[in-house]
């Protein structure tokens, strides 16, 4: 049967999602694969959602495979999380139809990046925010993304992953705050390489007055500008998930306290 899989991560540890060959550098689909195939007796391949990056985190990633299993898909889910590592869990799991993909058929997919705006460091969040020491004006930010919402080129802010079409829809794009820690949330039907990173640090320039809010448009007209700014760190961005229409996904539990959660439940 087809399985699809919402699992979730902390990609310190990896190089990213998809699995190098060769390579010793571990992977998010390569221990994902490596565990099936203990559990099965044979390899099984693993396709996903979205190609996070090295250091890049996950609630929600979609993963699909196919496998012979003769328990329920229950006893699959607990063998899975009892085999994997520490900083993996699958939270939930179906079976799928058998020609799903969960790359080709996401209509949209949401990313999070979150900042930590505190006047000094913080030790326990090095890994999983971007530490921006300076005031930042969060509705500067919030008036920025609000005009990347709709269909544009987006060239100024990535490259594509494959082939040369740069021009993406945005369906939302907003920016929340909670105390120290700022959120930019955005759900759009595809991305580009960097995209999100490179998004966060405009806004970024944008919230120290480096930059007006405008700027933000500026670049959609210049699509040549790429790159608008060097990306930010890679440690802040999450992969939240992606929507289907043949499948429904419940959506991921609170790893995170909700001052680190964003626009999720709002």
């Amino acid at each position: 049967m087809r399985i699809w899989a919402a699992l979730a991560y902390e990609g310190t540890r990896y190089r990213g999602f998809q699995r190098l060959a060769p390579s010793h550098e571990p992977t998010i689909q390569g221990v994902l694969e490596a565990t099936l195939q203990h559990l099965a007796g044979a390899p099984i391949r693993v396709r996903g959602a979205g190609r996070t990056d090295a250091g890049v985190h996950a609630f929600g990633q979609v993963v699909a495979f196919d496998i012979s299993w003769r328990h329920s898909l229950e006893d699959l889910q607990r063998a899975l999380n009892a085999l994997l590592p520490f900083d993996m869990v699958v939270w939930a799991l179906g079976e799928a139809p058998p020609d799903f993909h969960p790359r080709r058929e996401a209509q949209t997919r949401i990313y999070r990046y979150l900042i930590y705006n505190g006047p000094r460091r913080d030790p326990f969040g090095r890994t999983l925010a971007w530490h921006v020491p300076s005031p930042l004006d969060v509705m500067a930010m919030r008036q920025a993304a609000a005009l990347w919402v709709g269909r544009h080129d987006f060239g100024a802010f990535g490259r594509p992953p494959r082939g040369e079409n740069t021009v993406r829809e945005v369906r939302r794009a907003a920016v929340v705050a909670d105390g120290e820690w700022v959120a930019f949330e955005i759900e759009a039907d595809a991305f580009l390489y960097h995209m999100v990173r490179i998004m966060v640090a405009v806004l970024v320039a944008i919230g120290r007055g480096e930059r007006p809010p405008e700027a933000a448009a500026a670049y959609l007209r210049r699509p040549d500008a790429y790159p608008a700014h060097a990306p930010a760190p890679p440690y802040g961005l999450y992969f939240v998930g992606a929507r289907y229409e043949r499948i429904s996904i419940p959506p991921p539990p609170k790893f995170l306290p909700d001052c680190l959660r964003g626009l999720q439940d709002q």
